[in-house]
């Protein structure tokens, strides 16, 4: 079965994330258009690092290889997500004369004032990952979005730089090669959450994104429709599963299902903030039933009490309280009117909501990925987020359809023979002058 570039974009986001390596397959035309999808248990990697490269490289595989077979579409581009606390972001300035003066602004001398602001000092350990246009300035005229056109002498940009360690993009960069497919672009993991979930107004207004992983917190805050600033805790949802697990003297695997279970029962028991208290001690039904788990430790009735109000949210308070640290930081605290936006799997954690509006005194909403098509049953959520939005940075960023290394869908084979193929036609196109 094969899948013709002729009948729209085919792109490819792969999340390599703590928890899980999730890949989307989709086809671009109006919209995104879900084709194949697959999550696989992450191993070798933690807080988006890989510390086991073979280990990685499977289960990269096995993820690739699942979506590959729900798609009939053989990969070999894929735009990847990169976290981890080793990412770094800095604003930069460029400035450039025009190259015709009397003439108009072209796309050359947009590149020319990029790669100007993107000259910046680094160490060698550092690689930069994007360079985010802001606003242009064409003669002191301020807040230009698209100067393409415009007459002037002098073009300025105002850029967000996001920079990653050279090793860890050289580990990734190693895995995905063993893996026998070419990586079009590394994407930021909140910068994609961010395409996929925030709205246009809330970026013209200024508002913060926080992607909840496992291993990992991302922030991208944006001011007047760009990103100014992003910054990734070394905390996540995991760390609530650890401590529910040292509580309750639990395995790992069985204190994460109580956390599910936990998230998926809290639509049925909402209760005001105000009410808390009062309602929850008048309640009889305290007490929650988890012998429908059937956890090897046998636990059986737990203190809803106790868990929510004990456990999980004294470390929703520190993540929260770390994301009002960073929002300090950046000196961008007053101009997000919009609020807060939380996504990534750990948004689906109990009473996340009010842990945020408490901590932070601003307007919380959680966020889903929207506008897609397809296969989109178990997409919209938000720990699906980062990867939607990988297929929204590759719509924009893709200069063309990215399918088999001669410009056609190469035909799936069983098990990895077509992996080989590709790696052939790499070769024999490493000849062709």
């Amino acid at each position: 079965m094969k899948q013709s570039p002729s009948e729209g974009r085919i792109i490819v986001g792969i999340d390599v994330g703590t928890s899980k390596i999730v890949t989307l397959i989709a086809k671009i035309d109006e919209s995104v258009n879900i084709l194949g999808v697959s999550e696989v248990k992450s191993a070798g990697i933690r807080k988006g690092q890989i510390v086991d490269i073979e280990e990685a490289v499977n289960a990269i595989n096995t993820s690739i290889e699942a979506s590959e077979r729900m798609a009939g579409y053989s990969v070999s581009h894929v735009f990847a997500s990169i976290g981890g606390s080793q990412i770094d972001s800095q604003n930069s300035r460029g400035v450039v004369a025009v190259s015709t003066p009397q003439g108009e602004i072209t796309p050359s001398d947009l590149s020319r004032v990029i790669d100007a602001a993107k000259a910046i000092s680094l160490p060698s350990t550092r690689e930069i990952i994007h360079v985010l246009p802001r606003n242009y300035t064409v003669d002191g005229q301020e807040g230009i979005k698209d100067p393409i056109g415009m007459s002037g002498v002098r073009l300025e940009v105002d850029t967000h730089i996001i920079t990653a360690n050279s090793i860890a993009v050289r580990n990734l960069d190693k895995a995905f090669s063993e893996v026998g497919v070419d990586v079009s672009s590394y994407v930021f993991n909140g910068y994609a959450s961010s395409l996929a979930v925030l709205s246009d107004t809330e970026r013209e207004l200024g508002v913060v994104l926080v992607d909840i992983g496992a291993g990992t917190t991302d922030i991208s805050i944006y001011t007047e429709g760009s990103v100014a600033y992003s910054s990734v805790l070394a905390i996540g949802a995991r760390h609530i599963t650890n401590d529910l697990a040292i509580g309750l003297r639990i395995s790992l695997e069985s204190a994460e299902k109580i956390k599910v279970f936990l998230s998926k029962q809290a639509s049925k028991r909402v209760l005001r903030p105000e009410e808390d208290e009062k309602t929850r001690e008048a309640k009889p039904s305290d007490e929650i039933d988890l012998s429908s788990l059937n956890l090897p430790e046998e636990v059986r009735k737990v203190s809803y009490k106790t868990l929510v109000d004990g456990i999980i949210r004294p470390r929703m308070n520190e993540i929260f309280t770390m994301v009002g640290i960073e929002i300090k930081k950046s000196g961008y605290g007053g101009q997000t009117p919009a609020g807060l936006v939380i996504t990534g799997g750990g948004a689906l954690t109990v009473g996340i909501k009010d842990a945020a509006k408490r901590m932070l005194a601003m307007p919380v909403r959680v966020g889903l990925p929207t506008d897609l098509k397809g296969i989109v049953d178990e997409v919209q959520t938000p720990s699906y987020a980062s990867v939607v939005g990988l297929l929204m940075y590759g719509a924009k960023n893709d200069p063309g359809a990215r399918s088999g290394s001669f410009g056609f869908a190469m035909p799936k084979l069983p098990g990895s023979s077509n992996k080989m193929i590709k790696k052939l036609f790499d070769l024999i196109k490493s000849f062709i002058p």
